[in-house]
């Protein structure tokens, strides 16, 4: 599904935001990514969304190479992985409905198609009794669904989730998650960018743990942090 052979990234300023990266996500996989501001979370996410180019490596969306994707292509990508971010990105002139469904407008979806489907999705992230509300009528939690809805509306094999239960309560943050454990069950795999120490234990899915810009572990059914085996001593 995501495949990334050797990559790294170096910005302009010097800075070397990932080193050799190789890493491979089968379809259906729900991985947390997890690691210190800085570590190398988001810019992992932006090449493969093609927002920044990589330095160094390869990066493979099933068998397409992003690395080589035209900029007239790069649309392809993005209806391809849908993206949650932190601080939900929500048009304040639109309601939920017109929000949803404008994701579906700019790949030129068939009003028909359009109809149809936003008051499914909506209905999927419990929202339908919401559609006709503007974002600053909706709680932090509501909104993030709404966000959650939009990115899922074109139907993605990919939802790329960063911190999107970061500005939220630990009961709300619950919400989102089962929300998004309702999308991945239905097959879209889910990278989720966090520092929810909580949330990634309790979950045990897949942790991938970077560090100064390297994978320094990748454990299945992980916590956010390595358990070290007690050495306590007993007579």
């Amino acid at each position: 599904m995501i495949k990334l052979i050797n990559v790294s990234k170096e910005y302009d300023n010097g800075v070397k935001a990932l080193s050799n990266i190789n890493l491979e996500i089968n379809k259906g996989e729900f991985v947390f990514l997890v690691g210190s501001s800085g570590a190398g979370k988001s810019t992992l996410s932006k090449l493969i969304l093609k927002e920044e180019e990589v330095t160094e490596g390869k990066i493979y969306l099933n068998d397409l190479d992003v690395t080589k994707v035209p900029n007239r292509r790069i649309p392809f990508i993005r209806r391809n992985v849908g993206m949650v971010f932190q601080d939900f990105r929500l048009l304040p002139n639109r309601t939920v409905y017109e929000n949803v469904a404008f994701a579906m407008e700019i790949v030129g979806s068939n009003p028909k198609d359009i109809r149809r489907r936003v008051p499914m999705i909506l209905s999927i992230v419990n929202l339908s009794s919401k559609a006709s509300c503007f974002p600053d009528q909706l709680s932090g939690g509501e909104q993030q669904r709404v966000s959650i809805a939009r990115s899922i509306i074109n139907n993605p094999p990919v939802l790329i989730a960063d911190e999107p239960t970061g500005n939220l309560d630990p009961e709300t943050a619950r919400d989102i998650m089962r929300a998004l454990m309702d999308i991945n069950g239905r097959g879209t795999t889910i990278i989720m960018a966090t520092h929810a120490r909580e949330i990634v234990n309790d979950m045990k899915k897949r942790v991938i743990a970077l560090e100064n810009g390297k994978i320094i572990r990748d454990e299945q059914k992980g916590g956010y942090e390595l358990e070290v085996p007690s050495t306590k001593e007993y007579n």
